[in-house]
């Protein structure tokens, strides 16, 4: 099997294609690179060759590196991963150079990188080496440097190529944000040189080859008397762009993110030296990257996990359960948001509510964020007219007749759930049933429907249209058709599912509010808030617990308390969480809605800091606790519940509760998740935390059995289950 074939025709013009087999999307590998390698090395030394087109035999360029490379670099430590990515660095070196003399930039070969279509990672970094790069004008094409979102940053040049291409502030979007953009914005950006009509991506690569001057193939870093776009860190401009662009890095990653701060030394270190002492310092950094269990951990959940889940790996043996035209029963904003997400993807919708009014009003939810996309430049008046003419606004149950799913998102009432769950099953007997909740028990609500094994439950996290993932709730008689159904729904509407059994609020709700208590708690007893608030934020979490339970409401926070007492009785744990809760919402302060919380608000609803009264009620302790003792609460008061999830059998999977933390509340990104977090410390340090805890603050904090178990057998997670099913 080759990756890379070679052709020269008539003219003298070679074309190197890229295709690796059975691959749908071309990914680099080290025989790859060894393969591209030996090609270039056959057009730099035939005479008869006068230029080279480096392409795709696949609709699209490339979709980045494959990631067994990297694990196979780091199996070998930092020598091996530092030397494998020099080696990099020299092939794509060999082709900026391009066989001509350093001193006289006299010699060389013109290459052109001519894209059909998405060119990500690895996929750019090659043609940034290249003499000119011409895409197709393909509007569905993605074309940056996503690292930085998965816990890397670009390795093999891209970091050096585009920083000296474009200059720091220009380049920061596309290296510190992992910023996409299609062929149009990426030659307006100035990653790229031209876009031209699909058909004539080839015939203008090669025109351009065989009219192509020496002077065209020197790179300006390679140029005498080269400068920096925006000045070098030494030049007055460079220099503030660089202090600017530190503020920005540590103000947005609070310091835990360690691919950005290796990112931007790259850059800066790199400036101040000639470009291939760059590009060794560029290896260098990205060794230390890789060398660090964050961005293994990044990379196992939010790719290689993420993708598996998405792809099905949890997903029943049951024939295709595609949707084709959904209902959807409740207009308010989590069925307008449902409705529309669904008919954006492609399915016919029949909103549903009571009044002709509300379901009108659900449906111009998705009107608001289709113009929304048409201001932005992102959705024509044609697609506008298209999605919006899939939703169906109706109060009519007759009108579900010919659907294959119904997602009820109606109050979190169970005898309004009740009602229109025996309505829809009258008038589409036999149709998955999903009720989309956050803490009501699938298995309870089941008891309305007369097909259990129909009856789902589906938690949407809102706003539906921003929020990737979606909880999917397996109750006691759940059938497989049922759970296919669900996921195959999912992947429809492009979003990232986790199946877990039923129990009292399920997965992300049960991790996320006892975070939410903790920092309640702390308030209670005499601890400063800001401090609260900052812990978690430079522990990575994205919101405080106090912002976050100002931002979901703390009316909502009151009326979950209030039900988990009704159902606990007397072994309610939060009693001093209430005393909090409740006396804020007896004040009308119910949080941001109400421009009223544990925050100020102006009467626009901009955060003005925190509330000042908090300390009359509640004075502050004058022993103030440690950053990490703070830290470790807000932690483990998530983690402990993933893993008592696991223990108890409503998590399946560690790869499902990994993903589900990051994409469902944020979980702290560059830990992985709470599963890769415990075995980045090891379960003997978490269960040594969680003692301490214990001694201090009670039960809550108790390790679980598990935990206790492997700490004992100095086992971790991913070794013990493997990713797989973790439990029966």
């Amino acid at each position: 099997m080759t990756d890379f074939t070679y052709a020269v025709d008539a003219d003298g013009v070679a074309t190197i294609t890229w295709d690796v087999a059975a691959k749908s999307m071309n990914v680099m590998s080290l025989a790859g690179f060894a393969e591209l390698s030996g090609h270039v090395d056959a057009a730099l030394a035939d005479p008869a060759v006068k230029g080279v087109i480096i392409t795709s035999g696949k609709k699209d360029f490339a979709g980045g590196m494959d990631l067994n490379v990297i694990a196979q670099m780091r199996a070998g430590g930092a020598q091996a991963i530092f030397d494998g990515v020099m080696q990099m660095h020299g092939v794509l070196r060999k082709i900026e150079l391009a066989g001509m003399d350093f001193k006289t930039k006299k010699g060389g070969k013109p290459i052109v990188a001519a894209l059909p279509g998405t060119a990500l990672g690895i996929g750019l970094e090659l043609p940034l080496s290249c003499h000119r790069i011409i895409a197709a004008d393909n509007p569905k094409a993605k074309i940056g440097l996503p690292e930085i979102m998965v816990g890397i940053f670009p390795g093999a040049g891209g970091t050096t190529r585009l920083s000296r291409k474009l200059g720091a502030m220009m380049a920061a979007p596309f290296l510190l944000e992992g910023k996409l953009s299609d062929p149009k914005a990426a030659k307006a950006a100035g990653l790229i040189d031209e876009v031209v009509p699909a058909g004539d991506l080839l015939a203008r690569a090669k025109e351009w080859v065989l009219a192509a001057k020496e002077a065209d193939l020197v790179k300006p870093w390679d140029d005498k008397g080269y400068k920096m776009p925006g000045g070098a860190p030494y030049h007055p401009a460079g220099f503030m762009t660089f202090v600017g662009a530190s503020a920005m890095v540590n103000g947005k990653t609070q310091g835990v993110f360690p691919a950005a701060k290796a990112l931007l030394a790259a850059v800066y270190e790199g400036a101040l030296v000639p470009f291939d002492a760059a590009l060794r310092i560029e290896a260098r950094h990205f060794t230390s990257v890789l060398m660090n269990p964050s961005s293994s951990a990044m990379i196992r959940s939010l790719f290689i996990n993420k993708e598996a889940l998405e792809k099905g790996a949890n997903r029943p043996k049951v024939e295709d359960q595609t949707v084709r035209k959904l209902g959807v029963l409740g207009a308010g904003m989590m069925g307008a948001g449902i409705a529309y997400v669904a008919a954006n993807a492609g399915i016919e919708v029949v909103l549903i509510d009571a009044t002709q009014e509300a379901a009108d009003r659900g449906r111009k939810h998705s009107e608001d964020l289709l113009d929304k996309g048409v201001k932005r430049g992102k959705v024509t008046a044609e697609k506008k007219a298209e999605v919006l003419g899939r939703v169906t606004a109706t109060t009519d149950y007759a009108a579900l007749q010919g659907v294959d799913l119904i997602v009820e998102a109606v109050f979190e009432d169970p005898k309004v759930k009740a009602e229109v769950t025996k309505k829809a099953e009258v008038a589409a007997p036999g149709v998955v049933y999903a009720t989309n909740t956050s803490t009501l028990p699938i298995t309870a609500l089941s008891a309305a429907s007369s097909q259990p094994e129909n009856f789902i439950g589906i938690h949407f996290f809102s706003p539906v249209d921003k929020m990737m993932l979606v909880e999917i709730i397996r109750g006691e008689r759940t059938g497989e058709v049922a759970v296919a159904k669900a996921l195959d729904f999912v992947r429809q509407i492009r979003k990232t599912p986790i199946v877990v059994n039923d129990a009292r609020f399920f997965y992300a709700n049960r991790c996320i509010i006892p975070y939410i208590n903790e920092g309640i708690r702390m308030v209670a007893e005499g601890v400063e808030p800001a401090l609260v608030e900052n812990a978690a934020k430079l522990v990575g979490m994205p919101l405080g617990p106090l912002q976050l339970v100002d931002e979901t409401s703390i009316d909502l926070g009151v009326k979950i308390a209030k039900a988990t007492r009704a159902a606990m009785g007397s072994d309610y744990p939060d009693g001093a969480v209430d005393e909090v809760l409740f006396w804020m919402a007896d004040h009308g302060r119910l949080g941001r809605k109400a421009n009223a919380g544990f925050y100020a608000y102006s009467d626009k609803g901009e955060r003005q800091g925190l509330w000042e009264g908090l300390a009359a009620k509640y004075p502050l302790d004058k022993m103030q606790p440690s950053l990490a003792d703070v830290q470790h609460r807000l932690l483990m008061a998530q983690v402990l519940e993933a893993v008592r999830a696991l223990e108890e059998g409503v998590l399946t999977d560690i790869r499902e509760g990994d993903v589900g933390a990051i994409l469902g509340w944020g979980f702290a990104p560059w830990s992985g998740g709470p599963f890769s977090w415990l075995d980045m410390i090891g379960a003997a340090r978490a269960v040594e935390i969680c003692r301490g805890l214990t001694a201090q603050f009670g039960k809550r904090f108790h390790a679980p059995k598990l935990l206790v178990e492997m700490a004992e057998k100095g086992e971790t997670f991913y070794s013990r289950f493997g990713g797989e099913k973790a439990v029966a």
